[in-house]
């Protein structure tokens, strides 16, 4: 019996634990989310095509339903959409000492980068190929945000009771300029009554038992 034991406890470890984790795996994090943030043009929204690729099909450290529930407590809190999703993916692996090492190789690649253009912005911000390839750049991040976006909406499992959610909410901000905290919160509480009332609603393991005997006990 104790070895049973000490086997069960083992195997729910190991499922708590995300898949293909090294042993060195804050450097590995550090390394992972460095390059994203190295490479992420555009914003945080832009970065979802490589977390999805390094992190998700690569690594495999987490799921891709997990990334979405990440994804939406990642915008519902305040700060930086990029350092939020670094900092849960973080946490996820190694609680908070992973969080602080993704969270700094996120944002480490953005500061480097923003202190080398403010020292040296002046010598080239006139230059007529430097604005050409900003030019060149500004469509493909609205493909970095589009694409994802288009994936994250098939994903999300949207359906006829949940489709105008989004229609109204960009319609709310664009044409009477509602605050998108507002939109979060009513969204928020909202879709917290409507799971409420669908859990009510769930008949249960013994009910579904006497349906299939014909109601007999």
């Amino acid at each position: 019996m104790p070895e049973n034991s000490h086997q069960l406890e083992a195997a729910q470890k190991m499922s708590q634990e995300p898949a293909q984790v090294s042993r060195n795996i804050y450097l590995d994090s550090f390394l992972t989310f460095f390059k994203i943030g190295l490479f992420t043009i555009g914003g945080g929204y832009a970065m979802i095509p490589l977390i999805e690729a390094e992190i998700i099909e690569k690594k495999k450290w987490v799921s891709y339903d997990e990334f979405v529930d990440l994804m939406a407590i990642a915008q519902s809190c305040p700060g930086i959409f990029a350092v939020n999703i670094a900092i849960f993916i973080g946490y996820r692996l190694r609680r908070v000492k992973g969080a602080l090492v993704c969270c700094l190789g996120t944002a480490l690649p953005s500061f480097i980068i923003i202190l080398l253009i403010a020292l040296f912005f002046h010598q080239f911000k006139d230059n007529q190929m430097v604005a050409a390839a900003f030019r060149g750049i500004r469509p493909a991040v609205v493909a970095l945000i589009a694409v994802p976006t288009y994936n994250l909406a098939k994903k999300a499992k949207l359906n006829r009771y949940t489709f105008w959610i989004p229609i109204v909410s960009a319609l709310l901000i664009w044409l009477l300029g509602v605050s998108p905290i507002l939109i979060i919160l009513i969204a928020g509480v909202g879709g917290y009554l409507v799971g409420r009332r669908g859990t009510r609603m769930k008949p249960s393991d013994k009910d579904c038992a006497e349906q299939k005997n014909g109601g007999k006990k």
